[in-house]
């Protein structure tokens, strides 16, 4: 599910006020506001593209009289060398919204493409690849829709949503048993459902997890071998998520494990944005 459309226009809104403050000085000095022309998107990278919605957003809210086109869609594949977008009207307007609108698009773009380069190495396994809350503060909604027109799935999408039970937590509640205890009462008291995930460190772990059956088994930084014992102990009695240190090399051998979820921080928190320019002409 994606964000509503309010909250997106809320996050570009600061992004431009960030980048604008009060007012574009070189475009005002250096082009006349009468000068119209277009701007192509051309793409220098192979990959998914995502955040043309946000890029034509970007531009609206700076001029409504730009005129924005898609020439393909987010979340398709797609080369280098090719124009994937076209804005037209006032180059003063274009110039001032270039940079916020290429921000958004390469990121997004480029989370989506090592979203998609993950995904596709495990196709033929049952595991799904999740984000998590490791995003640029501010941009978790653009970076978590990134994820998913890369063919990947959200884990939570902040501390409100789900009951994710870390190392930490156990060291403060005592024990898994009276962490996962709490989160039920908290549940009961406030007539709510949230599922309950609980983060394991090795076998032992896993057991007392699984005796307080909770949704989710997290298997973080386990070994293969260990990955592969801790799925056959559970044996579906609840779901699996394995963590730690996934990379295009490993994948594979850990969704073979038969785990249902992997999760990934890295295709949100170093990923590399897609090289995209803006080409700009005059009428």
């Amino acid at each position: 599910m994606f964000p509503p459309a309010s909250e997106l226009t809320a996050v570009i809104r600061k992004a431009l006020e960030e980048d604008i403050g009060p007012g574009d000085i070189t475009t005002s000095a250096a082009v006349n506001e009468n000068i119209r022309g277009k701007g192509k998107f051309l793409l220098k990278n192979d990959g998914i593209i995502a955040g043309l919605n946000i890029a034509e957003e970007v531009f609206k809210l700076t001029d409504k009289g730009l005129k924005f086109s898609k020439f393909v869609d987010d979340g398709s594949y797609h080369y280098s060398g090719e124009y994937i977008a076209e804005v037209g009207g006032k180059i003063s307007s274009i110039l001032t919204a270039e940079r916020t609108a290429l921000n958004f698009l390469q990121r997004m773009s480029g989370i989506a493409t090592a979203s998609y380069n993950l995904a596709d190495k495990i196709r033929h396994t049952k595991a799904k690849i999740i984000d998590t809350r490791k995003t640029v503060p501010g941009l978790r909604l653009t970076d978590k829709m990134a994820v998913q027109m890369g063919g990947c799935s959200n884990h939570r999408i902040g501390l409100y949503d789900m009951f994710l039970i870390k190392d930490n937590h156990i060291e403060a509640a005592g024990s898994i048993t009276a962490a996962v205890e709490a989160c039920r009462d908290y549940n009961r008291k406030n007539s709510s459902s949230f599922k309950i995930e609980v983060e394991t460190s090795n076998l032992e772990e896993v057991e007392e997890a699984l005796r307080n059956n909770p949704d989710v088994i997290m298997l973080d930084n386990f070994s293969i071998e260990n990955m592969r014992k801790a799925v056959k102990l559970i044996n579906n009695q609840c779901l699996t998520e394995a963590s730690g240190m996934v990379n295009q090399d490993n994948v594979l051998v850990i969704a073979e494990t038969g785990v249902d979820f992997i999760s990934v921080g890295a295709i949100t928190h170093s990923v590399k944005a897609l090289d995209i320019s803006l080409e700009v002409t005059k009428e």
